[in-house]
Formats: C-alpha cells, structure tokens, sequence
C-alpha cells in the first residue's frame, strides 16, 4: 500500500465540522463530483501529529481506532523534536484521542490490528513486528522478521485466531498465532499482496497488486495457496471487501486494460471495482471507479461496498442482488483519504488524510508532484448516516 510519507506538525485541536476540501482528480482519473445520498461526513478530528501513515483499523468491541505515525527525524529549521514510531489511538465514537503506543525500537509500522479474545494488538512494523496489550497500551515483545520480508498490510483472522502480515518483496504473508505472538509459518501468494478478507470458516482472499492482477485463496488449516482467480486485464489492486452470506468479493483496481505495446506511450489508467464469486472465481460484474484506492469494506447490514480514493471520494455501491450491483452514491472526503476502517455496530466509516497546498507546476516532460502539507492537518474522518 501507498503510504502517505508526508512530515505533519502537531495539533491536539478536536474539530466537529466536516472539511471543505477541493475535490480534484489525479491525472488519467475520471472527474466526479459528491452526489446526494444518505452518507455524509458526520465528523472531523483534526490531531495533527508527525509521521506518516498508511493504514486504519477500528476495533469494534474494544471501541479503539488505531493510527500508526512514522518515527521523523529532528528538524532544526522548523524547531521540532524527533518524533518516534507509535500508534496513535483514538475513541471510535468521538474521535478523541486515547494515547499512543511505542513500536519496535527503531520500527515504523504500516498497519496494525486487534484480537479481542486475547486482549492482544499486533503492528506490521519493521525492522521487527510489534505485540501490545490493549489495555494497558503496553508494548508486550518484538517479533523478529527477516531483513528481506517487509510487512504491509496486516489483518486478525477471528476464525484462525492468527494474524496475517502480508509482505510486497516476499510475496507472502507471515502468519503469528495471536494467543502469544508465535510464528506459525509463512504462506507463498504468488503475488504481491494488499488488502485481505476472511469467510468466517476457514478461507482467506488476498489481494494481489500485480498487472494483471488477482486473488489468492487460502485455505488456513494447511497454510497454503490453494487456488487464484483471474480478474481480466486489471492491475495495481489494492481494495478488497467480501459479502460473506452470498459469497460476493469487491476487488478494487487501479488500472485496467492491456499494457501498451513496446515503443507505444502508455495508456490512461481506467480503475474499476470488480465484483467476483468467492466459490469459483466467476466474474459477476465491474463499476468504474473514479481513482485509485487503498481499501474497501463492506457493510452486511446494508449490503452496500465502499470504497475510498486519493481524490476525495468514497463510492457507496449497493449489491441489489448477488449478480447485481450499482453506484449508489459519490461522497465527498478529505483529498489524500485512500485507506478505510469500517465499524459494523454502528454502520460509520472512517477515513484520514491531510490537507495541501498549492502542487508545484510540473517539470518538463513530467508530471507534477503533491503540494506541500499543511501543519497541523492530519485528520480522521467519520462518515456515516445522520
């Protein structure tokens, strides 16, 4: 996953209203425009902070939000202290902030989750894996990993009682048993892994970022790869979500169509979410979607799949039935705000990015970068159902 590398200084402020932020396409993005519908931004919590992020968990029965913040070196220009590698935590109902969790010595962790059986919490920090206890917001032991293997995306399966921390160089995922922070083993993908889901019984899907791209079943028992399913000529996947009562995957795509022939300028990217059968890999149908993203969830109350994109939109998709679905709504989120938490006891999402400045106009032949940071600007939003 992307991660958001930008250095944000700190600000404790809590904010209530929502953010009025430009909605503005990345190049080769379709333009869209927030549309009416049920969703809004119900709450935005300016918390400032330094370091940079990538993933956000919300723990359901503990009612936590978890942040991880890359360490940052002194500033001696600006007058800022060093600031190390944590996990910021939050209240998942009011986004007030709960404290902060050092990791690993020397680490910086991309994502973290909780198992609420154990009271135990787990960060995909490096260059050593992170074990914490929930209450006391103590770190408990590192987990050695090999100096090749670099954790990502991370993710507690209820039903294993292990957590998956999935690695792009390796291609695999280490599996920890969450009772004690064990290893248990690695499992080979064959692929690049993002985003993963479980069914509830036994088998996970992961992800795969590769072009094109595709999704790896894994049975959990026997540790192993069992099956891919294709997903047409799409690639850079990152999002992935699951029905688990009619067996429907939400793979969200970056970019599609055939890579352009040798010497041929390349193609504009045409993200899609594609909506696949978890029994056999059938393809059950494809959206447009206006950016490319880092997450998406899915909410089996109201059988609607979201997703959230850099270019200030979440798309809500209704699944009206198993092989039918439609955009139901364009919400409009914070610029930057690509990754997703969803909390099922009260329908809310959550998203964080920061705000920019002005982009610096594009070099000679190139394309221009991100504008610089606003201080103070790192936000969570809640997104829900007023």
């Amino acid at each position: 996953m992307q991660r958001n590398r930008a250095v944000f200084a700190f600000i404790g402020a809590l904010i209530a209203a929502p953010i009025a932020a430009p909605i503005v396409a990345p190049a080769g993005a379709q333009q869209v425009v927030p549309t009416d519908g049920p969703y809004k931004v119900l709450k935005s919590a300016k918390v400032g902070g330094e370091g940079g992020t990538d993933y956000i968990y919300a723990d359901v029965a503990g009612r936590k939000l978890y942040i991880p913040r890359g360490a940052v070196r002194a500033d001696t220009v600006r007058g800022t202290p060093a600031t190390p590698a944590r996990i910021t935590v939050f209240n998942l109902d009011d986004l007030s902030p709960l404290g902060e969790i050092l990791t690993a010595p020397n680490s910086q962790g991309n994502g973290a989750v909780v198992d609420s059986k154990s009271g135990h919490g787990f960060a995909s920090s490096r260059p050593a894996l992170t074990m914490f206890d929930t209450k006391t917001m103590q770190v408990l032991k590192s987990i050695p990993i090999d100096s090749g293997f670099g954790p990502d995306g991370i993710f507690m399966d209820d039903f294993s009682g292990r957590v998956y921390v999935g690695s792009h160089p390796t291609k695999d995922v280490m599996v920890i048993n969450a009772a004690d922070g064990s290893v248990a083993g690695r499992i080979d993908l064959g692929g690049v892994p993002e985003q993963n889901v479980s069914d509830d019984k036994g088998t996970l899907y992961f992800i795969l970022q590769d072009q094109p791209g595709s999704i790896a079943v894994v049975d959990t028992k026997s540790m192993k790869t069992t099956k891919h399913y294709a997903i047409g000529d799409h690639g850079r996947c990152n999002g992935l979500a699951i029905d688990v009562k009619n067996k429907v995957l939400f793979a969200a795509c970056a970019a599609g169509g055939a890579p352009p022939a040798a010497g041929q300028p390349a193609v504009a990217p045409t993200p899609a979410l594609i909506m696949v059968s978890a029994t056999d890999g059938k393809i059950l149908g494809e959206l447009p979607l206006p950016a490319g993203n880092d997450g998406a969830a899915f909410n089996q109350s109201t059988m609607e799949a979201f997703i959230t994109m850099g270019n200030g939109i979440m798309t809500v998709v209704k699944e009206k039935s198993p092989t039918s679905f439609e955009v139901e709504q364009q919400v409009g989120t914070i610029n930057g705000a690509r990754t997703i938490a969803f909390d099922s006891k009260t329908g809310h999402i959550f998203v964080m990015s920061v705000e920019r400045g002005a982009a610096p106009p594009p070099t000679p032949g190139g394309r221009g970068g991100a504008g610089p940071v606003v201080p103070g600007s790192f936000t969570i939003q809640m997104i829900g159902k007023p």
